[in-house]
């Protein structure tokens, strides 16, 4: 840890925190989702309280105090000096000095000719024949299936290929004929560090490892004059990182055969300021806009819609109680209840359900799929799949996720 020491008055950013254990000892491992560093700064669990108190209003003596006064933990103010320039040194507190690293990376991933594929080499095969013959892979294990024709639109997952491939692979191949004749695609994707709420576009293309699937420029610029250009665009660079995009992305574009079609990728914040209100998105203002702005752009394209979204995630490993038995079939059928509501076509039932529950089992596609619908509607669903994925190594936290196509 570096000698030198931070003064300010500290505030975390919005990071991905996950706790960790290495030799023996429990740490919380901090992660940038924007990616200003790649580094992952390891907090000693005894000391993370220290985090919950970095919110602006403190500074090194502040924190000092209070952790002494509300927790009992002695901490010197040279060694919390120290752990504030360990994160300040990474940006991962807001302020100016993170600010304009994150002008410096919007600039360059705007100016740069594609948005590199960022789990290639480490979800899968970066090397294009090893990616086909990989994806393939899983396609081959299906069993025979009619390609659905006429389709237009699907859920597919984005949870990685490794648990979620089987499902993948019987939605997209079962898709495989209306996603070969679409010419524009759009792709609501779970923007797992958003804000409420927020819908998020880019210019940028996309980038798989079998070349690339170009930004559909003028329907972006049609949604952002709609919600205004600042809505739009302010994070961006989430896109660099966000891998629901493109997990959906790398599969059209092998369902494809290689041949790109343009893509209008918006990422999509969370619902929670409607759970604990009336308010409807039915007739949120933004939602309306955006839906009516894109069948505009669209009308007359071969246009196809996606949604990149899982569905619960419970247990332990999302801060719940480890699942046993009848944990597993009270989240099936809460499961099997929003997948109803999907196939019918009915979105205002199905953020209903998730309301009715205030987001209980955390259903991270809730904002695509909704979206989704309200863009195909009026429409009817084909449940093509359903999975429940361990989420831990104790097998008491689960991800579920689904494959469904709409006609």
């Amino acid at each position: 840890m570096t000698t030198s020491t931070y003064s300010g008055f500290p505030k975390l950013r919005t990071l991905d925190s996950r706790p960790v254990l290495k030799d023996g000892r429990l740490f919380i491992a901090l992660r940038d989702p924007l990616r200003l560093t790649d580094k992952t700064i390891l907090i000693p669990q005894s000391i993370a309280p220290i985090l919950a108190l970095c919110d602006g209003t403190r500074d090194a003596r502040g924190l000092s105090a209070s952790l002494a006064i509300r927790l009992g933990l002695n901490i010197r103010i040279d060694e919390i000096k120290q752990l504030l320039t360990t994160l300040d040194e990474a940006f991962l507190l807001d302020n100016d000095r993170s600010a304009e690293a994150q002008d410096q990376a919007r600039y360059e991933f705007r100016h740069a000719p594609f948005r590199e594929p960022a789990l290639a080499g480490q979800s899968y095969p970066a090397d294009p024949d090893e990616l086909r013959d990989f994806l393939q892979g899983y396609l081959d294990k299906v069993d025979s299936m009619s390609i659905l024709e006429n389709g237009r639109g699907l859920i597919s997952p984005h949870i990685d290929y490794a648990r979620g491939g089987p499902v993948y692979a019987k939605v997209w191949g079962r898709a495989a004929e209306f996603v070969r004749a679409a010419d524009i695609a759009v792709i609501f994707g779970t923007d797992h560090f958003g804000e409420e709420d927020k819908l998020t576009l880019t210019q940028q293309n996309y980038a798989t490892p079998y070349g690339v699937l170009p930004t559909a420029h003028g329907v972006v610029e049609a949604i952002a004059k709609t919600v205004g250009e600042e809505a739009s665009f302010s994070g961006e660079l989430r896109h660099r990182s966000e891998h629901s995009i493109e997990l959906a992305a790398t599969w059209l574009h092998h369902i494809r055969g290689g041949q790109p079609c343009e893509l209008v990728p918006i990422l999509c914040g969370t619902f929670e300021s409607f759970f604990g209100s009336e308010e409807n998105p039915e007739n949120a203002p933004t939602i309306d806009q955006l839906i009516s702005t894109l069948r505009s752009a669209t009308a007359g394209h071969q246009a196809i819609v996606i949604a990149a979204g899982d569905l619960s995630h419970v247990g332990p490993a999302f801060g719940g109680r480890p699942l046993d038995l009848v944990g597993r079939a009270r989240l099936q059928a809460a499961d099997e209840e929003l997948m109803e509501l999907m196939c019918a076509g009915n979105a205002q039932g199905f953020f209903e359900a998730i309301r009715h529950v205030e987001d209980a089992n955390n259903v991270c596609g809730a904002v695509p799929i909704y979206l989704t619908i309200r863009f195909l509607d009026p429409i009817k669903g084909e449940l093509i799949a359903y999975d429940r994925c361990p989420a831990d190594e104790q097998g008491n936290s689960l991800v579920s996720i689904c494959g469904v196509l709409f006609r």
